[in-house]
């Protein structure tokens, strides 16, 4: 049964082509991987299928009575909200319903007895939803859901503003589990979740018995909950059948049968164009030529798909810092109250430090601690001399009006215009995406653009702060490459042990310091 149906959907941005002729249908049961380099549509597409969006051409067709919830981790959280306010509003329906048996009620006072038995009829039936659906236990699927994604350990009574972005994402996306929607969506709903939480969400999807819509860079957590993929490349979609590896094997046979093909057909080309080149000027053969001339123009020409730019990372190296490149003494971080006890460590020159820990114990914070852009709550850090860090901060602006070309050019104005776009281009960043403004950029673009300006400077000392998020499994593959062959030192924070696991030469456990239970 299908759900739902996508028909020749075409869509354009700043005169650049997004989406070609895209159909497809969802059906019952399906848990589908959306995939594609960064840039190739995925989010538009999501939007167009959510109705946030409207198709330049073509049609969306939901199936009648089908409940959607989506992921969108732009959404904003009101201040003053704690965080069980904003999970209990995913309940507001029930909440109403409970109003309007309140309202009935108030009513049977002064009813007929005609009237008095709508309206037992009436809350009878409100009765029954409610009950249906769990209305008095609300409380309780609150805590199991909120428990399982991390969000006890932060407190529920804790206001929403208070949050990082990674907090914002996990109450983003337990409002939407306890909704239960027939249909999820969900854009990228890893990323700021730790390696704890991932786990619960893969359980959590291998037992979901709708369907859903994954977009996703994380091949193994792709591998493990999905049965069909939809491949987003060079603004068309093609649907393969199985899990991630799968779809890497299908699409390499078929790219090479087509390659195949390709070449046997140019070679049937050039043998044409040289036959009717030697043979239409003579009275003899020209007939012979005029019909070969009619089978080239008939022809079917087949084109090779554009090749994607694939990122090249590379960061500069400054002469070597001392030995020491931080130590520090009773080192508390935290904003109005400690989020660690007194922290004696020290990181030397060319170590490769991975911080790991559930989100919300102060991964970010010890970063900005470190590197001079938050004040200790208490303590000391010595920085070593000669240092030259290149910082990565998790999130950027979400307003940044500026194109790329600017981003980067204001940085480093002694660069001419066709430097700037060299460097962004070996980021993987077409002329389109240098020439859009960074807040239309999509996550994974946005990242190479920051990545870009730490590649222009001299840098011994890089501090990461989840650096892979919305990165493609090609600019992932490229930044872990840069890392491995960068000799300075790092500091890393990442939610994905995959990636930093095999060349780090140490790891922090936040969970051994925090001031918070675990």
């Amino acid at each position: 049964m299908s759900i739902l149906n996508v028909e020749n959907v075409n869509h354009d941005f700043g005169g650049r082509k997004i989406l070609e002729e895209v159909s497809f249908r969802l059906l019952k049961g399906e848990h589908v991987g959306l995939i594609g380099a960064n840039g190739e549509g995925k989010s538009t597409l999501l939007n167009i299928i959510t109705g946030k969006l409207m198709p330049d051409s073509g049609t969306v067709e939901w199936c009648n009575r089908i409940t959607t919830g989506y992921l969108d981790q732009h959404t904003v959280l009101q201040k003053g909200s704690t965080i069980r306010d904003v999970l209990r509003t995913a309940f507001d329906h029930m909440y109403q319903l409970e109003q309007e048996m309140l309202q009935i009620y108030d009513k049977m006072g002064d009813a007929s007895d005609e009237e008095l038995a709508k309206y037992m009829e009436e809350t009878a039936e409100i009765q029954h939803e409610l009950d249906h659906n769990g209305f008095y236990m609300i409380d309780s699927k609150i805590e199991t859901v909120a428990k399982g994604l991390g969000l006890t350990d932060i407190g529920l009574d804790k206001d929403v503003s208070d949050l990082s972005g990674g907090q914002r994402t996990k109450i983003l996306l337990t409002k939407l589990l306890l909704e239960s929607p027939m249909i999820l969506i969900l854009d990228e709903p890893t990323n700021y979740l730790d390696a704890e939480h991932i786990e619960w969400l893969k359980t959590y999807l291998q037992e979901y018995e709708n369907s859903f819509i994954l977009v996703s860079h994380d091949v193994a957590f792709l591998n493990s909950v999905v049965n069909v993929i939809y491949y987003l490349e060079n603004s068309t979609m093609v649907r393969y059948k199985g899990d991630y590896d799968n779809f890497l094997r299908m699409d390499e046979l078929k790219k090479r049968q087509i390659g195949q093909a390709y070449e046997k057909q140019q070679k049937e080309i050039e043998k044409l164009e040289t036959f009717i080149a030697k043979n239409k000027a003579r009275v003899a053969t020209t007939n012979m030529a005029k019909s070969r001339q009619k089978k080239l123009d008939k022809m079917d020409i087949i084109e090779l798909a554009r090749k994607k730019i694939k990122p090249e990372f590379h960061f500069r190296e400054a002469r070597a810092s001392t030995r020491y490149v931080f130590q520090t003494e009773n080192l508390i971080i935290g904003y109005d109250e400690p989020l660690t006890s007194p922290l004696k460590i020290s990181l030397e020159r060319g170590q490769k430090i991975a911080l790991r820990g559930v989100n919300g114990l102060g991964k970010s914070t010890l970063l900005k601690t470190l590197v001079g852009l938050l004040k200790p709550f208490s303590g000391e850090v010595e920085l070593g001399d000669y240092l030259f860090p290149g910082y990565f901060e998790q999130e950027s602006s979400r307003d940044n009006q500026k194109t790329a070309l600017q981003e980067v050019w204001e940085l480093y104005p002694s660069m001419t215009n066709g430097e700037v776009r060299a460097a962004l281009a070996k980021c993987g960043l077409t002329n389109e995406h240098i020439e859009s403004k960074m807040m239309v950029l999509s996550g994974g673009e946005n990242a190479k653009v920051r990545l870009c300006k730490l590649m222009l400077r001299d840098i011994n000392w890089l501090v990461l702060d989840e650096p892979t998020n919305h990165l493609d499994v090609d600019a992932k593959e490229s930044l872990k490459k840069a890392l491995i062959n960068f000799k300075g030192t790092i500091l890393l924070v990442s939610h994905d042990p995959s990636f930093y696991e095999d060349w780090v030469t140490d790891i922090w456990n936040v969970e051994d310091w925090t001031t918070k239970i675990v």
